[in-house]
């Protein structure tokens, strides 16, 4: 990508989502960033002035997707891309133990990916070409509720997504679900094997793959708290 274009990056915190939005910035996008303060993000406000905005990242919270989005229509009054980092732990609210830290990952990211993409349409409609990549990991992608059924939008949030993707494609925004791969519904034959994934090698090769609009990419790392680092207790 070349051209300047607008995006919207959410739990870009840390990891892939920040790096995400570092290299962004430097291809010379605006960028929005749903995140946490950080001297990182003092640094890059500091550095790209007006390409860069800084939105609430409580996105699973009540009208926090909807103050985000009113900020990018002041500013831009369109959006080009969204990319839903719906792997990170920015909206835990407090240490949990065991599979309960899981199980509030998996929730509260759908719920904010949920509120992301509803407020984010009307901008992404005036945007050039739009696309959503929704990012998760291995256990963002985790069905709930019903393991032993089929997976639905209901209990699996990349299959959310996924349910998305027909009336978006019919208003011209394309969908790419990047996630880990499944062995109840593999979206490729060939076996992804687990690398030792940066989050700015990530990064990079999403955004190389981002004017492809692949419906399906599959994204699997050794150390995933190198891509999506759990809240310090």
């Amino acid at each position: 990508m070349t051209d300047s274009r607008s995006f919207w990056v959410t739990g870009a915190s840390n990891g892939l989502g920040l790096a995400l939005v570092e290299r962004l910035l430097e291809q010379g996008h605006c960028v929005a960033a749903s995140a946490k303060e950080s001297d990182e993000l003092n640094a890059l406000a500091a550095q790209h002035g007006r390409r860069f905005l800084r939105l609430p990242w409580q996105l699973h919270a009540d009208g926090q997707a909807a103050d985000a989005c009113q900020q990018i229509c002041h500013a831009w009054c369109s959006l080009d891309g969204l990319i839903l980092n719906a792997g990170t732990s920015d909206y835990l609210d407090a240490p949990l133990a065991g599979s309960d830290v899981f199980e509030a990952i998996v929730t509260s990211n759908q719920v904010a990916g949920e509120h992301s993409l509803a407020n984010a349409l009307p901008l992404l409609l005036k945007g050039e070409s739009p696309q959503v990549m929704a990012v998760f990991n291995r256990y963002s992608a985790l069905q709930l509720y019903a393991p032993t059924q089929v997976s639905a939008g209901w209990n699996n949030m990349p299959q959310w997504m996924r349910e998305q993707r027909k009336t978006l494609k019919g208003q011209g925004i394309d969908v790419t679900v990047v996630s880990p791969q499944s062995l109840k519904t593999p979206v490729t034959p060939a076996q992804a094997i687990p690398e030792e994934w940066t989050p700015r090698r990530a990064a990079e090769e999403l955004l190389r793959r981002w004017p492809q609009r692949e419906p399906e990419l599959v994204l699997e790392t050794l150390d995933l708290s190198s891509l999506w680092p759990l809240p310090r207790s």
